[in-house]
């Protein structure tokens, strides 16, 4: 499936707001808000400082999500907020008739993951996941190799990504006067302030993300997962390493291919072992045993991927034909699931059954309680 980048009629004006103006989310806000027929209007953040140089640009500012979007001019939104929020700034922005293009990684549990998807769904929204691997070239190709069998029968797949977050336990701080400290929290439990969660290290705590299990993870597990022709479904068994014969966490298929968790970054994202021959990616590098591999372009009888050579290019594409994006919701969410089976393993650490159709564990009410957390008052999904 060959994707084109955007195509712009004189009517075509997309109204865009961005909700989450750090680094990352200004990044993702500007990177489309400067594309011909897009007409940036609204942003929102909680910090103060972050909204002033915006709204001499001309922007109007928000520190209240529910405000800007209940403006009723916005057409997409890109939300890029920690981990905790991404899920109720979609679906808020979904049911406000608005298109999302959500930063990685897009949920904190499996079920608002499902409840994201659901919502995209019920209103007919596009969504596109912050996961740009699915629009790069050596990806897409090392994918297509390994789909069309160029490896022969697969051996097993290695992600190259680190572990599962920690407790929060950093000391309190006296909190800054231009940040609303209590919405920036939301849905998470309440703890006293520190700058280093808002700062930089929110993903590294459970509280308000899942690591870098889940947070490099969304990007390589969702390579396996492509590479796996695994877009709508997941593996049925999740294993803890066990100091023996199994050194790591082991996701297995139903197709009986385990993938292993490296528990590390490596020079590679994503390796896919066959019996014939072997492929490691990485961001712009593509290697193949044998070389000859990687010779040949995919070609006309071989599998072809979704095609798409530019994420936010795609994702405007997808708003003005009504389609869905390279990473949709309900791939974003299949990716993440795995992210989160890891960590609940992890946390329970012994073997898991999975069933990819339910999404609920084989048999294990212990388990199947760890699918989502309760929200703090009063967010709700």
């Amino acid at each position: 499936m060959v994707v084109a980048a955007e195509a712009f009629g004189a009517n075509d004006r997309i109204q865009l707001a961005g909700i989450g103006m750090g680094g990352r989310g200004t990044y993702v806000f500007w990177n489309l808000a400067r594309r011909p027929g897009v007409q940036p209007v609204a942003v929102c953040d909680v910090m103060g400082r972050r909204l002033e140089p915006l709204k001499a640009q001309g922007l109007a500012v928000y520190r209240d999500y529910r405000e800007m979007l209940a403006r009723g001019d916005i057409d997409a939104v890109t939300v890029a907020t920690p981990t905790q929020w991404k899920p109720l700034h979609t679906v808020a922005a979904a049911k406000a008739g608005a298109d999302v293009f959500c930063e990685k990684p897009s949920s904190l549990t499996i079920g608002n993951g499902r409840a994201m998807v659901e919502a995209i769904h019920r209103y007919g929204r596009v969504f596109q996941h912050g996961t740009q691997q699915r629009s790069a070239p050596e990806f897409r190709f090392a994918c297509e190799m390994v789909r069309s069998g160029r490896v022969g029968r697969l051996k097993h797949v290695e992600v190259y990504v680190t572990g599962p977050p920690q407790p929060c336990n950093l000391p309190a701080e006296p909190c800054p006067p231009d940040i609303d400290w209590d919405l920036w929290q939301g849905p998470a439990p309440w703890r006293p302030f520190n700058s280093r969660i808002v700062l930089a290290g929110w993903e590294g705590y459970r509280e308000y993300s899942g690591g870098g299990l889940a947070g490099w993870g969304s990007h390589h597990y969702d390579m396996a997962q492509w590479g796996l022709g695994a877009d709508d479904t997941g593996p049925v068994e999740i294993l803890p390493p066990n100091g023996r014969d199994r050194p790591h966490l082991t996701f297995r298929y139903a197709s009986g291919v385990p993938v292993y968790h490296m528990n590390q970054m490596g020079d590679w994202a994503v390796v896919f072992v066959g019996e014939e021959g072997k492929v490691a990616v990485n961001r712009g590098r593509l290697e193949t045993w044998p070389e000859s591999l990687m010779r040949t372009p995919t070609q006309p009888d071989e599998v072809h991927l979704y095609h798409s050579d530019d994420h936010g290019g795609n994702f405007l594409w997808a708003i003005r034909n009504r389609r869905p994006a390279a990473a949709s919701a309900e791939i974003a969410h299949r990716t993440m699931t795995v992210c989160h089976l890891g960590n609940i393993c992890w946390e329970l650490w012994r073997p898991l059954k999975w069933d990819p159709a339910a999404e609920r564990f084989v048999g294990d009410a212990t388990a199947d309680r760890l699918l989502d957390r309760p929200m703090r008052s009063p967010w709700t999904l």
